[in-house]
């Protein structure tokens, strides 16, 4: 486990002074809002209550903290009262600003205990949510039925079952045993219900370009996350399986580009620059093909069913755990006769985490630049063959074909690219 030292952690933060002024700050910063919008409790009253907080955690006495925190939840419930009694519009945002003040009270609690950057972190949150009041109501108000059981599902996914699986499971299988870890694989599961979800949006504000910018931004998080999402599109929408394909190119590029900043940025003064060739060579390969597959100025209805199958994203990775677990037996079986067998076997997983071992271990002197640059192909060539052969789970066979077809002509040039700057 490693920490991290946050700039903000250090010595300045320390004395109690500056963090009460930081308080202060911060709920002067909460109430602006508030004050613009010519509620009861503006700035000034923010600010004190964010420096009460303070105050009374820093004096470190449990009841001195316990009954400012009663004061104003007294405090919002009086302007709370006073809204409903007076039967207006103004009735909801009496009730936010009550909230709003015990959260004040909450950020300057946390500062003063020495909870900076979760204090910093509430208030923004907390403003932003205040801010954008009107675009919130929108967009729930405009949600169907659909969309908010997928909402609902998404957050079982992320927010239920995750906590509640192991971190690691050891497999026995004979002679061999695999660790594999639960909370990794349905992170994958919760990848691909997320990038469904702002697939959905996007495509509903810009139709087939919207896919594009899922498949490039997603591929930049998790590339193989974005397979699952593009075949519950092909299942909904069968007309928009050449965009689905050239989504699932633009994820390759992205990775590319990911392994590629990796490998050079964090190998000066020496970087691994002979690794560029083979992984432009993928960028630029998955671009051109995504812009020639799908006609992107054609305009085309997607009625989409909803934001993401839950079926389809437990299906996704029900896959992904059949390949993580053949991943450890071949890599059980191999031991350690070869760098890049293991690099390509990562690769299979996360070839960004294959690509960092590389560097870890070249930085370090351990191996030479050629073979750290050779393990990151294979790491991102073993990407490129996993996200093709995870289509198979898809209906559409002729969509898995030209996946297929086109990975293998990017693998063919990144190949060629290789030979030639290894020669």
């Amino acid at each position: 486990m490693y920490e991290v030292a946050f700039p903000l952690a250090t010595t300045p933060l320390d004395h109690d002074v500056v963090r009460i002024a930081l308080a202060g700050a911060l709920g002067l910063f909460l109430g602006l809002e508030r004050e613009w919008s010519q509620r009861p409790a503006g700035i000034r009253t923010f600010s004190l209550i964010a420096l009460l907080g303070a105050v009374f955690t820093i004096l470190d006495s449990p009841v001195l903290i316990a009954s400012g925190g009663v004061l104003v939840v007294a405090q919002g419930v009086l302007l709370a009262v006073q809204g409903l009694i007076a039967d207006d519009d103004d009735a909801g945002l009496s009730l936010t600003t009550s909230v709003s003040m015990l959260v004040a009270y909450g950020v300057g609690a946390l500062v003063a205990a020495g909870w900076i950057i979760e204090g910093v972190t509430v208030a923004v949150l907390s403003s932003l949510l205040l801010v954008l009041k009107r675009e919130l109501h929108s967009f729930a108000w405009g949600l169907s039925r659909n969309e908010v059981r997928s909402t609902t599902e998404f957050a079982i996914l992320a927010f239920v079952v995750y906590p509640l699986l192991p971190s690691e499971y050891t497999l026995e299988m004979g002679e061999v045993s695999v660790t594999v870890e639960p909370r990794v694989v349905w992170l994958m599961v919760v990848f691909v219900a997320g990038i469904g979800i702002v697939n959905y949006a996007v495509v509903r504000t810009y139709g087939g370009r919207g896919i594009a910018v899922t498949g490039f931004f997603g591929g930049l998080a998790s590339s193989a996350a974005v397979v699952g999402t593009m075949i519950d599109q092909v299942r909904q929408r069968p007309a928009a399986a050449s965009y689905a394909v050239a989504a699932i190119l633009l994820a390759d590029a992205a990775m590319a580009l990911r392994n590629l900043l990796i490998a050079v940025a964090f190998t000066f003064p020496e970087p691994l620059l002979t690794v560029a060739i083979p992984l432009g060579a993928v960028i630029v390969g998955s671009i051109a093909i995504a812009a020639f597959v799908a006609d992107w100025d054609e305009q085309i209805e997607f009625d989409l069913e909803s934001p993401f199958s839950l079926r389809n994203a437990l299906a996704f990775g029900a896959v992904f755990l059949v390949i993580v677990v053949a991943g450890g037996v071949a890599e059980a079986g191999f031991g350690e006769t070869g760098f890049y067998v293991t690099a390509a076997l990562s690769g299979l997983v996360s070839s960004a985490g294959a690509t960092t071992s590389a560097v870890v271990l070249y930085r370090a002197g351990e191996i030479a630049d050629t073979t750290a640059v050779i393990a990151i192909l294979l790491a991102t060539a073993a990407s490129i063959t996993v996200k093709a052969a995870l289509t198979v789970t898809a209906a559409n066979r002729q969509f898995t074909y030209r996946v297929a077809l086109w990975s293998a002509i990017l693998l063919t040039g990144a190949s060629v690219a290789t030979a030639v700057i290894t020669v």
